[in-house]
């Protein structure tokens, strides 16, 4: 953009009756609308032998990782746990500092009371 001064402006107006200054203010707004418009952007083209898809071909993707531990040996433990919890005296569970640590899942939460 041009820096105008007040005499450019003054001597844009006397010159030619006024219509030079009109016609640069009006280039001066199409200008800035065509800032504006921006031109849809073009997808680049796909590499050559391309096929859509998340694997290559041929491939497939890994196996889940093995299971461990059954559903029935979860169980079997944190039934082991409750029975630990219950039937023992245990003195962490009466400190003061470590009753902070403990939480309120039903795992740690004994069932009975000795």
């Amino acid at each position: 953009m041009m820096d105008l001064d007040p005499e450019d402006t003054a001597a844009m107006r006397r010159e030619n009756g006024g219509k030079d200054f009109r016609l640069f203010l009006r280039q001066q707004i199409a200008n800035g609308q065509a800032r504006k418009v921006q031109q849809p952007a073009v997808k680049p083209p796909r590499p050559p032998g391309y096929k859509p898809g998340a694997w290559p071909e041929g491939t497939r993707p890994p196996d889940p990782p093995p299971q461990h531990h059954p559903p029935a040996a979860w169980a079997e433990a944190l039934d082991e746990y409750r029975a630990w919890l219950t039937t023992a005296d245990h003195v962490e569970l009466r400190n003061p500092t470590a009753s902070r640590q403990k939480c309120g899942c039903p795992a740690c939460t004994p069932r009975r009371t000795t």
